[in-house]
């Protein structure tokens, strides 16, 4: 009986956030290790959670990664996967093989996923949605000096018609990561800023990064780091001190532009634990770190032991 008691009060839990985003639209970042599990709860976890988020009238826009299986398919057409700052170096050769993997095996497999969980969900490729300029990098070696990444591209421009058409229909759009430029040329774009943007155009309420680490961590080394609150201001110390570097800056940056954009709330969830998603939105622990402009709910992860950033502890840029 006491199991069941505690089943109905995990629903009461859930059920204020799912009168407050009964209609609203969420777009989350769809990526990690958890797409090779082989497990099959494991692989089919967040598809599960999109799947919920349909029946609960919430919806969910999914921008999907792919980093590891395009990895994998650079090393069997012999291509060697180079990064600098977190963004993948793509050549002509590469950037088809990119779009290949993500657009024509990725998603798919993904949109096969929510529907055999029982979800609607309908494929795009990113060319058909995203447009880009192409990605300069500023050189941090040398000032003043930028780094060409090749056919990386930043999103600057979403299509949002078919997407609204999906959702006014009650279908997922799930859309790849790639993008072309002015002429016509494909790109790879990073999949945190595409999710970014796509929250940006859509109007989003919320914007959910998935990824394999339990958050933004104080000690990249330590999963027991994790800040569990953060507000915009305080990026800035925190890049200065090194704690947001590498992959994580393209992650924060799109954050910090989705906040200031009016995104009410953006979460870097784990992809590895179990309907992280669900536990990030519907409870009131949360997982992962929440960053928020200023105010939101200060709570402290379940598996966290670090004091929550304070502006007396962090201070602001």
């Amino acid at each position: 009986m006491q199991a069941l008691i505690a089943k109905a009060d995990t629903l009461l839990e859930a059920l204020p956030y799912i009168q407050k985003f009964n209609g609203a639209t969420f777009v989350v970042k769809y990526g990690g290790s958890f797409m090779d599990s082989p497990d099959p709860a494991v692989r089919t976890s967040v598809a599960r959670d999109i799947v919920f988020l349909e029946a609960v009238e919430i919806n969910p826009v999914v921008v999907h990664g792919g980093g590891k299986a395009i990895t994998r398919a650079m090393e069997k057409a012999g291509l060697q996967a180079h990064f600098l700052q977190g963004q993948r170096v793509t050549d002509e050769a590469t950037a088809q093989i990119v779009d290949e993997v993500l657009s024509r095996e990725i998603n798919p497999e993904v949109v096969a996923t929510i529907r055999a969980l029982g979800g609607r969900a309908v494929g795009f490729a990113g060319t058909e949605i995203f447009k880009c300029r192409k990605l300069w990098l500023d050189d941090r070696e040398n000032p003043g000096r930028q780094i060409d990444l090749g056919y990386v591209g930043e999103v600057v421009e979403v299509n949002t018609g078919p997407l609204k058409e999906c959702i006014w229909s009650g279908f997922t759009p799930v859309i790849s990561p790639t993008a072309r430029d002015e002429e016509g040329k494909v790109y790879n774009c990073n999949a945190d800023v595409a999710a970014a943007q796509t929250a940006l155009a859509l109007k989003a309420k919320r914007l959910v990064f998935m990824s394999d680490v339990p958050g933004l961590l104080r000690d990249p080394q330590n999963p027991a780091t994790v800040i569990s609150h953060l507000k915009i201001a305080e990026v800035a110390e925190l890049k200065r001190a090194g704690i947001v570097d590498k992959g994580m800056i393209p992650k924060v940056n799109s954050a910090v532009a989705a906040i200031r954009a009016g995104v009410e709330k953006v979460s870097f969830v784990d992809g590895r634990v179990p309907h992280a998603v669900l536990l990030e939105i519907f409870t009131d622990a949360g997982v992962g770190t929440e960053v928020v402009e200023l105010g939101g709910r200060i709570r402290r992860a379940p598996h966290s032991t670090t004091s929550v950033p304070t502006p007396a502890s962090v201070k602001t840029g």
